[in-house]
C-alpha cells in the first residue's frame, strides 16, 4: 500500500504539472486533527480547474493515480440522484487499498471550493487565489443541543413508527418491519444517545458519520444494550430487539429531559408499549395456531 506520503506526492505532481490544475485543496477526516488516524482514511481532494470539460472528455486522465479497483462517477448515475452543482467527482479506490475522492471545481467557483466546510486545508495554489482558511475544525459537526420542539418530535417519531414495526412482525413481513425498524426507528434512539453525550460533554465533540464514535463515549452498559437492538433473521429476534431499543430510548430520553428540563412523554411512551406487547401476544398465538 502507497503511504500517505507517496500518495500526497502523487496528487501534488498530478496538479504541478498540468496546466488545468490551478489549485488544489484537502477536506475530510485527514484534515480532522481529532479524527482518528488509519490505513482507510479517503483522500478528499479538490482540484480547481480550467476548461473542466476537457477532463470528462478524457476518459484515461485519472489513470496516472494507479490501477483501480472500482470507480463510482455520482454525477453521470441515475440511481444517485447528481447533485448538479457545476462540480464533478471521481471515487476511487486502487488496487493497494487507497481511495480518493476527487472532485473537480470550476475556476469559477474557486471562493467556495470547500462549500463551506471548515475542514479543509489549501494544498497548492499556483495563482494566489483562493481565500485564506482558518485552521480546519470539526466543529460544523459537533453534537447540537436540540430545542424542547426537536425532542419532543423525536420522541414522537420514536413511538410513532414502532407500531409499524409491531404491525409489520404481526403480519409476517420481515422485510416491512425491518426497513420501519432500522430506517426510522433506530435513529431516533442513535439522536437521543448523542444528545446525550453531547450533554455530557458541553456539546462541544463529534460522535462521526453514523455515529461512529459512540461507542467511546456510552457507558458499557448503554453500549451493550445498544448492540443487543440488531436482531437475527427472525421474527422473535426482531420484537426482542424493538423492545430493547424501547427500553434504552426510555431511559436515555428521560435523562436528556431531566438534564435540559424538558417534558418525557411518560403517557405516550406506556401506551404504545403496552398495544406492542398486546401485538406481540396476538402474533405469538396466531403462531401457535398455524
Amino acid at each position: 500500500m502507497r503511504s500517505e506520503q507517496e500518495m500526497m506526492k502523487l496528487i501534488l505532481d498530478v496538479a504541478v504539472n498540468d496546466k488545468r490544475i490551478r489549485a488544489v485543496g484537502m477536506n475530510g477526516s485527514r484534515t480532522n486533527p481529532n479524527a482518528p488516524k488509519d490505513v482507510f482514511q479517503d483522500y478528499d481532494i479538490v482540484f480547481i480547474v480550467h476548461d473542466l470539460p476537457s477532463f470528462m472528455e478524457d476518459k484515461q486522465w485519472i489513470d496516472r493515480f494507479g490501477s483501480r479497483i472500482i470507480m463510482q462517477k455520482p454525477e453521470e448515475m441515475k440511481l444517485i440522484p447528481p447533485e448538479l452543482d457545476g462540480k464533478f467527482p471521481y471515487l476511487m479506490l486502487f488496487t493497494d487499498g487507497n481511495r480518493i475522492d476527487l472532485t473537480l471545481c470550476p475556476f469559477e467557483q474557486k471562493d467556495n471550493w470547500n462549500s463551506g466546510d471548515k475542514l479543509a486545508v489549501v494544498l497548492l495554489d499556483k495563482d494566489h487565489c483562493l481565500p485564506k482558511l482558518p485552521a480546519p475544525t470539526d466543529e460544523d459537526y459537533w453534537v447540537e443541543r436540540p430545542s424542547a420542539k426537536l425532542f419532543a418530535d423525536c420522541c414522537n417519531e420514536f413511538w410513532w413508527v414502532s407500531t409499524y414495526v409491531a404491525k409489520g412482525l404481526w403480519r409476517r413481513e420481515m422485510l416491512y418491519a425491518q426497513d420501519h425498524l432500522n430506517v426510522a426507528v433506530r435513529p431516533m434512539l442513535i439522536q437521543m444517545l448523542e444528545w446525550q453525550v453531547g450533554i455530557r460533554t458541553d456539546f462541544l465533540i463529534s460522535t462521526g458519520k453514523n455515529g461512529k464514535y459512540l461507542e467511546k463515549h456510552l457507558s458499557r452498559e448503554s453500549w451493550h444494550e445498544l448492540m443487543s437492538t440488531f436482531p437475527d433473521a427472525t421474527y422473535e429476534g426482531v420484537w426482542q430487539a424493538l423492545f430493547a431499543m424501547g427500553d434504552l430510548f426510555r431511559r436515555t430520553a428521560q435523562d436528556v429531559a431531566n438534564r435540559l428540563n424538558y417534558e418525557y412523554p411518560v403517557e405516550d411512551d406506556q401506551r404504545v408499549t403496552a398495544y406492542l406487547k398486546h401485538v406481540r401476544n396476538l402474533a405469538a398465538d396466531a403462531s401457535e395456531i398455524f
